[in-house]
């Protein structure tokens, strides 16, 4: 696991004289905290090498300018924008690398979450990869994470049954209360995959068409005994490996014959990916958040001293969904 034992606190002075040409000086307000910043602290290559020991987290981060050396930028000192800065209180970053955020239009935290990263690769990895179809049924794991609560509710929006699962009573209570999922599923009161995949069995009579996965282990073994023809599986994350699995992977059943009977697919989806869509996500998205038709929640901590003790609190489950760290 990992806790503050394998995080240091420094301490630097930024001088806004540092500033060079076409860049920002920005004062970090709230930093977004998410599961695959574990996966960078694997020993192997994952999507990318390692990250080395005593480098900065990275992250993203939602702040202010402070100073701005670029007088071609529309941006401007005391704007708000989205940054991938990192852990750090005050950082020097380029300008082009900035988004600028409107306060009056949606909650700058939203940036971090539902119209954020984790909405992005909801956005397209159900969307693109699941191909939902009115009718279909759509379970998604982790379901009540920040990439979940958006999953679930634009299944919903396709017309499709969705049945969330996640880690509690407050979770699952918040998924079928709150955003209107079908049916739920306390994996911690079904813990085997044959427990997983009888419920499921009760459930889905008719079967799985697409599985959004944020966690991998038994849950997404029980899966495989239940899905359709032609369904459609999307690895979003593995957070159940992250720890103590992602050098040494748990063995699980065995497969893939499963997927051969049923020409099913299995695609892995990454939010760099779709990086360079990011406007088109937010031009639909947007408006939903403004009127309320997508709903969102975010668990945030105080303390900017108290980050990797957030970041810990991704693989106990204390979150609902997005957690974010304010300053």
């Amino acid at each position: 696991m990992v806790d503050s034992a394998h995080y240091t606190l420094n301490v630097a002075t930024l001088q806004k004289t540092d500033l060079k040409p076409r860049q920002a000086l920005l004062k970090s307000e709230y930093f977004s905290v998410d599961p695959y910043m574990r996966i960078q602290q694997s020993e192997k290559d994952t999507w990318e090498e390692p990250h080395a020991l005593n480098t900065i987290q990275g992250g993203a981060v939602v702040g202010q300018i402070v100073e701005i050396n670029d007088s071609d930028s529309s941006l401007q000192k005391g704007d708000w924008v989205l940054s991938y800065t990192g852990w750090q209180e005050y950082a020097i970053t380029e300008v082009n690398t900035l988004r600028k955020l409107d306060p009056n239009e949606v909650p700058v935290t939203t940036a971090l979450g539902i119209l954020g990263m984790p909405a992005r690769i909801a956005y397209f990895g159900l969307i693109e990869a699941g191909k939902p179809q009115e009718g279909e049924t759509v379970v998604v794991s982790g379901a009540s994470g920040a990439v979940g609560q958006a999953v679930v509710q634009m299944a919903k929006i396709k017309g499709c049954k969705v049945v969330g699962i996640a880690g509690s009573d407050e979770k699952t209570s918040y998924l079928k209360e709150k955003l209107g999922v079908d049916e739920i599923i306390n994996y911690k009161k079904h813990p085997s995959a044959v427990k997983i995949k009888d419920e499921l069995s009760r459930l889905c009579p008719k079967g799985v068409d697409v599985y959004y996965d944020n966690v991998g282990g038994h849950i997404t073994d029980a899966i495989f005994e239940l899905i359709n023809i032609n369904a459609r599986i999307i690895i979003c994350g593995q957070i159940s490996q992250y720890s103590g699995g992602l050098d040494n992977p748990e063995m699980g059943p065995r497969f893939l014959h499963k997927m051969l009977y049923k020409r099913a697919t299995i695609q892995g989806v990454l939010a760099r990916d779709y990086n360079h869509r990011m406007d088109e996500m937010l031009t639909e998205m947007t408006p939903w958040v403004q009127n309320k038709s997508l709903k969102y929640k975010e668990t945030i901590v105080d303390g900017f001293e108290n980050l990797p003790k957030a970041l810990n609190m991704l693989f106990y489950g204390k979150n609902i969904g997005k957690l974010i760290v304010k300053v």
